[in-house]
């Protein structure tokens, strides 16, 4: 692994004098106007959950451009930091304010980076109130729903003297209730779901130059995200309120039940609820001071948050000492326990009483120091039971827990130096983790190298940093140790615009060592007017040192070693902005012992057509195909269509109406048709 980790870096810094460089946040780089097009591409499989959550958390909240700080800006779908740093000293010979398209007259973006940046702008135009609000009802149907449907509402306003406040309520249909232990059978009882009222989450904040406080749910991050990170942004900075829900996915089974008063072998499935994100709930502030060159920040919080825990994640102690040797206790239905809940998440089974803080000093705006603290003690609410975390929940087992780390950033010219190392601070003893990056680049190319150190002993459940798809014990940064080289260019006269990584890595400890190799390319012509033509290739090895068709690659990185290479292209015909016309098709090989040739065939291809027949209004519709085992006849259904019909539609008012429809066809399977309606629009 040292001998690899040594040629990545060999090749990288031979690169650094060979081209510029240039930085792209996500890994598509399609402009996306609302959360329909994240939907389309988490469908096509092209964006990955955490970086859609990122990016549907930014179209909530929005970027300030007049009053932004670098890292907020950074968080902008396809902004460079060479890019950041520009706007910035732009907005200085601007301090009375622009309008957007000014940064494409001065050159610091181009008329494609401003169109995909400006759905997450917010309006900095002057209120003559002094105070505005925007309210957001949305719900979800099925045609096998045999009751109310789940509904949002959101409401987010703005007032005077620096303060705003949001509120969200989801009404839930799929919820347990009253999760509690039973006397004598160490196990758990729960009524069953009914429709109710998922507890409110709200926010009131204040924001001044020199200090802000936010009391009500809220996420935290800082540096790279190894020590305290729950925003899911790339380059966090402070803490930033929780807004964010997902909307309901495709439909689930009706029962949830097993056992002697199970529902039999009926298949109905009814929509599920929406998803909600559990971060802090607490208060959170934050101090800001300058001297001179010299800047100053202290951040801290306190919580105290519910959180809800899938059934696996628990076992009770007083029956087994390790999680390894017991099994996930049983959740009975109340009140005959005569059934069981198969497989739910268990509801407000703890309570996480967590604090922490941040200090930094600033030496200009690229050179910072922060140190980071934080513990937390899980308060259990299931008497009768002495409960713990198994080895797969993302919480450590035996008592509190936190993390303490350094973080620091360095940049001069073309070059951006970021690094961060930490402690986990657990019941077991915790461990080390460490992450360097370094970014060099101007508007045009970049190139990013980074290395990792993650110890089978670095435990930390509020912690996002890079990291491979691999889990240990619950973990993706856990007993890792890598490199990741990645290149993206964009050609002087716009041409070409192309991305390249290749990430390796193996386990920090423990032998034998598997090393594991994933690489991409993905190109796209820039230079055909009305046509976006786009191809890309994927190389995934599970373990370099077994190669070869038979060998699975799907299943746990201690149980399989297999390959998997993906070819795809799109092309995208756009003559203008009123229609398009897309498709797109990607096939996989991924090892399969059971299949012939040792690989299994998987193809998935998608249709759309779009069109914008006024300004104010949005069509579009979507037509896909997906087989995960192509010529194979398998036991259970592998072939799908999916349709989907949506549409926007801008009033003069300022509200808009949304409205779509989802068909999906399956063999062996009942068709699912889910409908979704939303409606936002401007609080007097």
């Amino acid at each position: 692994m040292r001998r690899v980790c040594l040629l990545l870096w060999g090749v990288w810094g031979a690169g650094l004098g060979a081209t510029r460089a240039h930085a792209e946040l996500y890994t598509v780089e399609r402009p996306v106007e609302d959360e329909a097009d994240l939907l389309a591409l988490r469908d096509e499989g092209r964006l990955p959950e955490d970086e859609a959550e990122a990016l549907r958390e930014l179209l909530r909240t929005g970027v300030a451009l007049r009053t932004a700080s670098r890292e907020a800006l950074y968080a902008l779908p396809g902004l460079t930091w060479a890019q950041v740093d520009a706007l910035i000293a732009f907005r200085r010979t601007r301090p009375e304010g622009f309008p957007a398209r000014a940064l494409v007259e001065a050159g610091v973006l181009s008329a494609e980076g401003l169109r995909q940046v400006r759905p997450f702008l917010v309006d900095e135009a002057p209120r003559a109130s002094g105070a505005s609000g925007r309210l957001r009802v949305g719900s979800a149907y099925a045609l096998a729903d045999a009751e109310v449907p789940p509904v949002l509402l959101q409401a987010r306003g703005q007032g005077p003297w620096g303060l705003s406040a949001g509120l969200t309520l989801a009404l839930t249909r799929r919820r347990l209730a009253g999760v509690r232990s039973v006397p004598g059978r160490r196990a758990l009882m729960a009524m069953p779901p009914g429709v109710g009222l998922r507890p409110p989450r709200f926010h009131v904040r204040w924001d001044s130059p020199a200090a802000s406080v936010l009391v009500g749910a809220f996420r935290v991050g800082f540096g790279q995200r190894l020590t305290l990170d729950t925003t899911g942004r790339p380059a966090p900075d402070g803490f930033l309120a929780d807004e964010n829900v997902s909307w309901p996915g495709a439909p689930e089974r009706r029962c949830m039940l097993s056992g002697t008063e199970a529902c039999g072998p009926e298949a109905a499935r009814i929509t599920p609820d929406f998803g909600w994100t559990e971060g802090f709930r607490g208060v959170a502030a934050t101090v800001r001071a300058r001297g001179g060159a010299v800047s100053l920040s202290f951040t801290g919080f306190g919580s105290y948050q519910s959180r809800s825990l899938a059934q696996s994640e628990l076992f009770d102690r007083t029956r087994c000492a390790s999680a390894r040797d017991c099994a996930a206790p049983e959740v009975l239905v109340g009140p005959t326990g005569r059934a069981r809940f198969v497989s739910r998440t268990l509801p407000d089974v703890f309570r996480e009483l967590a604090g922490g803080g941040h200090a930094a000093v600033g030496f200009s705006p690229r050179a910072r120091l922060g140190l980071t603290a934080w513990g937390a003690r899980p308060v259990w609410t299931l008497e009768g039971l002495t409960p713990d975390f198994r080895a797969a929940s993302r919480f450590p087992a035996g008592g509190d827990y936190g993390a303490v780390g350094l973080d620091g950033a360095w940049g001069l010219g073309p070059v951006d130096v970021f690094v961060e190392g930490a402690r986990s601070l657990t019941a077991a003893g915790g461990g080390w983790g460490a992450l360097q990056r370094v970014v060099v680049g101007d508007r045009a190319r970049q190139w990013e190298g980074s290395l990792r150190y993650y110890g089978r002993g670095f435990d930390n459940p509020h912690a996002r940093p890079l990291a491979s798809p691999d889990e240990w014990e619950g973990s993706r940064a856990r007993d890792e140790r890598g490199a990741r080289l990645r290149y993206l260019h964009r050609t002087d006269d716009e041409a070409w615009r192309w991305v390249g990584q290749v990430d390796v890595w193996t386990q920090a400890e423990g032998a034998p060592r598997v090393v594991n190799l994933a690489g991409s390319l993905r190109v796209e012509a820039l230079a055909l007017a009305a046509w976006r033509p786009t191809v890309w290739v994927e190389h995934h090895n599970k373990d370099l040192g077994r190669d070869g068709a038979g060998l699975c690659f799907e299943g746990a990185r201690d149980a399989c070693s297999g390959e998997r290479q993906v070819v795809g292209g799109r092309l995208r015909f756009e003559p203008d902005r009123s229609w398009s016309v897309a498709a797109q098709y990607q096939q996989a090989w991924v090892g399969h012992p059971k299949s012939p040739g040792g690989l299994r065939r998987q193809g998935q291809a998608w249709g759309e057509v779009g069109a914008r027949p006024v300004p104010e209004l949005r069509l579009s519709g979507r037509v896909g195909w997906r087989n995960d085992a192509l010529a194979e006849d398998t036991a259970r259904p592998t072939e799908a269509l999916r349709t989907v019909l949506q549409g926007a539609w801008s009033l003069a008012s300022g509200a808009r109406v949304g409205a779509r429809y989802e068909l999906v066809l399956a063999r062996a399977a009942a068709a699912q048709h889910l409908f979704r309606l939303e409606w936002e629009g401007a609080v007097p």
